[in-house]
């Protein structure tokens, strides 16, 4: 609702006093509950006494003084003065008469020290392309066309349902020109590439690497100055609508990265807005995080809280998502997080966690859940803080995944050594299922695994060129097969043979030759038999999804675990082979009668295997009876993962 107080300051401004908050909306956002704030807060269009402009609006407690400046009056920081609000809550606001959609803008701000700087829209929709860095008056009129899966996504994002995720980073997955740093495909452009290959290869979900403006490339996103704004790089707000709608349209959910943690030190952002410590912690064993050399959120603050509601409220109302990967949430939680002795101050119970913080995380969650039913929120968080994704009246945190480090960090240890060794390592295989139904986990194979020296997937494996592969295959069966959800980093399901660099598109060339273009046919086999096979996900948290049958010939390389569904009849037998060697005619004993079908072996030719050790029929040698089992015959190629049903 606008309501109109004064028309001007004096006769030179040429801002108009109207507002379009209540004291009802103040108050909500001084409490840290306002989780719409960017439909007060920001630059909106509208239309006052028959004229059509710009209201703007935004918290800067701290100032004396705000002008818009732009192009629209030549950068003039005397001619559109923002009025304070008399409530004292530190809110400028006013109304520019014929301001036009795609003027650029920013704050002008004289803080309470006499000092004047720029600042760019904290809930700006729309930023330029970097280096520059104004906001820019922005009217969406897309018009979504993705009612059907909007209606269906409750069954498609549920936890029992599968969530096979292609993690990517929009600049470096295809580029135009691969020589060309600065050129991008646009939104647009990436639908009609992407699309076809999520269907092509039967991911689920797409998780993007934060599409928050950000002014450095080598962020990736996670130094992020525009938390409304889609970054300008790839095309304006409504074509990232338009990517969102046709992924939907095609049956693709869309995962975004979100980052509360912390954020960027530029002149142009939040840090110092107002010439104070207006959304970062003064205290600096508080407010500083040194690991990314950025300001931490103050989340004991309430307009800083709502702030940050209102980014993730924004982007599951307004951009149709279906899950925020929520980044850093280790850092979050803990007041000693990479702070040596004296860095940090301990909480009113001398201990390190940060009260306000999980706070806040719970705040979001049960926002988020009680606003979108049909989402999900996703933890980063790799230690062991108890209870991540349980419900917040049972002293959770209230996420609805997390990802599961643990099992990511040992199942690289595994594979990385030679098969001789594997037996020394076995309980780093089997671990995982001592804790797995602690949480909701998701298992990611993620772009932090690909990066500063790590090397990329392939090179992880030992072995000459082929057992290297073999091993990749025999890996992601693993993770196929493995109780919770999956996310694969882009590159990986072909074998990329080099680090990832957001300056260069992936080495789509490797396709060219067989044993890439095979390691991802095997994925997709993978990624089809994990959507098709209820065994593989319908109660993939659940305990009774999951049950060894083998764990006494790991010596000799070889595990056996059941996939289980609510019908046992589509229960699925996994046979892992870890050594290099073959074996035939090996017994395994099932409780039910009778197998007879051999779904996937990674050691098919049309995968890059050597075709050796198929098993075509598979031989019931014997049945129990009482017992109601059976012992089969099988054979197990090397380095390499069988199915049976």
């Amino acid at each position: 609702m606008i309501y109109e107080l004064d028309h001007f300051i004096d006769t030179k401004n040429k801002v108009w006093n109207y507002s379009l908050l209540t004291s009802q909306v103040i108050k909500t956002f001084q409490s840290g509950e306002l989780f719409d704030g960017y439909r007060y807060f920001g630059c909106h269009f509208r239309e006052v006494m028959g004229c059509c402009g710009f209201f703007f609006s935004v918290w800067a407690p701290h100032a004396k003084e705000i002008s818009v400046v732009g192009d629209f009056n030549d950068w003039d920081t005397q001619t559109h003065f923002l009025f304070p609000r008399l409530d004292k809550s530190g809110i400028w606001e006013g109304f520019i008469p014929d301001l036009a959609i795609g003027e650029r803008y920013k704050y002008h701000i004289l803080d309470d020290k006499g000092i004047s700087f720029y600042k760019s829209d904290p809930y700006a929709f729309y930023g330029e392309r970097r280096p520059a860095n104004a906001s820019i008056a922005f009217r969406s009129e897309h018009n979504w066309k993705d009612k059907h899966w909007m209606n269906s996504r409750l069954s498609k994002n549920a936890l029992t349902s599968p969530w096979n995720v292609y993690e990517l980073h929009l600049g470096s997955w295809m580029r135009p020109n691969s020589n060309d740093k600065e050129a991008f495909h646009s939104y647009i452009d990436l639908a009609d590439l992407l699309i076809p290959y999520l269907k092509e290869m039967g991911f689920t979900h797409v998780e993007f690497l934060p599409v928050m403006e950000h002014p450095l490339d080598a962020s990736w996103g996670y130094q992020c100055t525009g938390y409304f704004a889609p970054t300008s790089r790839f095309g304006n707000p409504d074509d990232f609508k338009l990517l969102i709608d046709l992924l939907h349209q095609n049956n693709i959910g869309v995962i975004l990265d979100w980052v509360p943690s912390h954020f960027p030190g530029d002149a142009h952002g939040l840090y110092l807005f107002d010439g104070a410590h207006t959304y970062e912690y003064a205290d600096r064993r508080r407010g500083f995080h040194p690991d990314w050399n950025s300001y931490v959120f103050n989340y004991g603050r309430g307009e800083v809280r709502s702030f940050l509601l209102s980014s993730a409220h924004f982007w599951l109302k307004e951009f149709h998502a279906d899950g925020l990967r929520v980044d850093a949430v280790n850092s979050m939680l803990r007041l000693d997080y990479s702070r040596s002795y004296g860095e940090w101050e301990p909480n009113i119970y001398g201990n390190n966690e940060h009260l306000e913080a999980i706070a806040f995380l719970k705040k979001l969650n049960a926002m988020v859940y009680t606003q979108f039913n049909d989402v999900q929120t996703i933890a980063e968080e790799a230690s062991d803080w108890p209870k991540i994704t349980h419900a917040i009246k049972d002293g959770g945190l209230g996420f609805g995944m997390k990802w599961m480090m643990g099992w990511m960090h040992d199942s690289f240890k595994f594979f990385k050594s030679p098969s001789q060794q594997r037996p020394k390592l076995k309980d780093l295989f089997s671990f995982s299922m001592m804790y797995f139904y602690n949480e909701n986990f998701m298992l990611p194979f993620s772009h932090d695994e690909v990066v500063h020296g790590k090397s990329p997937m392939i090179y992880k494996m030992p072995g000459d060129e082929w057992q290297r592969f073999a091993n990749l295959r025999l890996l992601y069966t693993y993770m196929y097969t493995h109780p919770g959800t999956k996310l694969m980093f882009m590159g990986n399901e072909f074998g990329q043979t080099s680090e990832w660099n957001e300056d260069m598109e992936l080495n789509w060339n490797l396709l060219c030759y067989d044993c890439h273009s095979k390691l991802r046919q095997c994925v997709k086999t993978l990624s089809s038999l994990y959507v098709s096979e209820k065994a593989l996900h319908e109660l993939q948290f659940s305990s009774n999804g999951f049950e060894w049958v083998d764990l006494s010939s790991r010596e000799k390389g070889v595990v056996v675990y059941k996939r289980k569904s609510m019908n046992a009849d589509d229960d699925i037998w996994v046979v892992l082979n870890f050594s290099d060697e073959n074996h035939t005619d090996w017994e395994v004993q099932i409780s039910e009668k009778k197998i007879t079908t051999e779904l996937f072996n990674s050691n098919d030719l049309s995968f890059g295997g050597d075709g050796r050790c198929l098993n075509k029929t598979i031989k019931t040698i014997s049945f129990d009876r009482k017992t109601k089992s059976s012992i089969i015959n099988i054979d197990i190629p090397a380095l390499s993962a069988i199915l049976l049903k």
